[in-house]
């Protein structure tokens, strides 16, 4: 592996790092799936699959992101330690936040991870001539919508590109790459909706 790539697999910020390895290694077992099928679901490899599991790597939101596509959940889902609730109060300092140290893009979820609900809402932070990273496709009736908090933000959907200022907002249906850039001056802001039909 390149220096670059095995920079880029860095370790990324979680609130419950810990908990990730045998997170992503129980819900692997739950769904009777090898390494191998595992890496050949998601795009990462057998290998990287196995140091997350072991607690060696910590994964970069798009490596994530792959790792939960394979899954067949999102990423909150996989991130998911919550105690479940009807009336649920995320206080500020106790949101899930990560960070990818690649690119300063951080996800701050809002909303409690509930598997079963099908909804998340999440604010992003994109710094000046930043970006998310290609996110994977999610599987079909995943969608996702989009309001601009401050600054220009550039949302590229299965090579399509669409410029959004401040106060905008954007709809999609979710299975394709998708990737968020700031396009302006100064820090730009998102705020995320993603609906899950069928869960």
């Amino acid at each position: 592996m390149s220096e670059k790539s095995a920079k880029n697999e860095s370790a990324v910020g979680y609130a419950t790092s810990e908990q990730f390895g045998p997170r992503i290694r129980g819900l692997r077992r739950e769904r009777g799936l090898t390494l191998e099928e595992l890496a050949g679901r998601s795009g990462v490899s057998r290998a990287m699959i196995s140091k997350l599991e072991r607690g060696e790597k910590n994964p970069t939101l798009v490596v994530a992101a792959k790792v939960a596509e394979g899954l067949g959940i999102t990423l909150s889902q996989l991130m998911d330690t919550e105690e479940r609730r009807e009336v649920v109060v995320v206080p500020r300092e106790k949101r899930m936040v990560m960070r990818d140290p690649e690119t300063g893009f951080e996800r701050q979820l809002l909303s409690p991870s509930f598997g079963g609900r099908g909804v998340e809402f999440i604010r992003n932070v994109v710094p000046e001539g930043s970006t998310s990273g290609d996110f994977p496709p999610h599987r079909r009736g995943v969608e996702e919508y989009v309001a601009v908090e401050n600054g220009r933000l550039r949302a590229i959907l299965g090579g399509e590109e669409y410029l959004l200022e401040a106060g905008d907002g954007l709809y999609f249906e979710a299975d394709v790459t998708h990737r968020f850039d700031n396009a302006g001056k100064g820090q730009c802001s998102y705020y995320l909706v993603i609906v899950s039909k069928g869960t």
